[in-house]
């Protein structure tokens, strides 16, 4: 760390699981070294994209994308997309001279992170799942050290590695934001029962067509819901609901999340790790509906761990179009068990996630 002045490389995302955690580091590491260079690195055309360079951070856009196992011009484009990626990170890092580099998992991290391990840089990588992806378990053992959310990840990945539990850093506002503050935001009336629909950033086919069967019934019963549906299917969705559209409010992406954990009563959603930090640092009752075709399947093993600890309800995602709805309304109508939920909810949210990797960073960068 030259005279005290911290330089910092951050790239992760392909989906906002893997890229909030890693804004929510930097924003940590930003508040302690007001004047550090902090730069992102990401896939081009994909969420980070456009949050980032809006969160005030220079971005590097990188060409590449994740490996698909069926044949066709993608998979063949791959290794192409890698060896330019691979060139794009060395070229990066070589101008940006990190102290260290700091990777949030997925396709998007792989290569900035591979790179800084060649070149001798200090990396730390964060993993959000209790089953660690590809990017993790393949970077691990060069990784000076590995920050994991589950206690069962540390078994999953080489002994040679050192790895820390230190949970997973969640947006700063999440859990700070009044219910009348969230209800106005979305031009809701606090005072009524409000559900909170999202199937991660890029939506959930599987959610989004048993609300939309759903939808109408809610908002007769007094019902309030606000919907993230992804890009995809959003047009439609917002046209089948524009006769309900004083109670159900429909958006294609939800920028400010803070504000729709504080008004709901309920979530309804995927079991991705960073979802479930944040539904446990605001509070927020569950019904989780694992994305079935998830790597290792890491999803459920999210979801059962928040349903025993009694904070969540699992629903198969097979399940969801016979079951939601009526399962919604059972939830909605027994306060009791709503507030213990989300007081389950809330002992299990580690809140100084961000401030522990933080640290390490700090201790790695002294450490040169």
């Amino acid at each position: 760390m030259d005279a005290g002045h911290l330089r910092l490389v951050l790239a992760g995302g392909g989906t906002g699981g893997h890229l909030y955690p890693a804004l929510a580091i930097a924003d940590e590491l930003r508040r302690r070294h007001p004047d550090a260079t902090i730069t992102f690195a990401g896939a081009a055309g994909r969420i980070e994209s456009r949050v980032v360079p809006a969160a005030g951070y220079p971005f590097v856009a990188l060409w590449v994308s994740g490996f698909r196992r069926r044949l066709g011009a993608a998979t063949l484009l791959f290794p192409v997309k890698l060896a330019v990626a691979m060139v794009q990170s060395f070229v990066l890092l070589l101008r940006a001279k990190p102290d260290v580099v700091i990777g949030t998992g997925g396709f998007a991290s792989g290569p900035v992170l591979a790179a800084a391990q060649i070149l001798g840089r200090r990396t730390l990588l964060q993993e959000q799942n209790s089953v660690p992806g590809a990017t993790t378990r393949m970077l691990a053992r060069r990784a000076d050290e590995v920050h994991v959310t589950y206690e069962e990840s540390v078994r999953l990945l080489p002994r040679t590695a050192t790895v820390r539990v230190s949970g997973n850093p969640t947006r700063r506002r999440v859990g700070s934001v009044s219910r009348e503050e969230g209800a106005a935001h979305f031009g809701l009336d606090p005072a009524r029962r409000t559900v909170l629909v999202f199937g991660g950033s890029r939506g959930a086919s599987s959610i989004n067509g048993a609300v939309a069967a759903g939808a109408g019934a809610l908002a007769a019963e007094g019902v309030q819901v606000i919907w993230q549906t992804g890009e995809e299917e959003y047009a439609p969705l917002r046209a089948a609901c524009v006769k309900h559209e004083e109670r159900v409010k429909v958006y294609p992406f939800i920028e400010q999340m803070e504000f729709a954990y504080a008004a709901c009563d309920l979530a309804v959603c995927r079991a991705g790790a960073s979802s479930l930090a944040e539904l446990t640092m605001a509070g927020v009752p569950s019904i989780l509906i694992p994305y079935p075709h998830a790597a290792a399947d890491h999803q459920t093993g999210n979801a059962r761990a928040m349903a025993e600890g009694g904070a969540a309800l699992m629903m198969p995602d097979a399940e969801a179009a016979s079951g939601l709805l009526a399962a919604v309304r059972a939830l909605l109508g027994d306060g009791r068990k709503l507030r213990a939920m989300g007081e389950a909810a809330r002992h299990m949210a580690r809140p100084g996630a961000a401030a522990a990797i933080a640290d390490a960073v700090e201790r790695l960068a002294l450490e040169g």
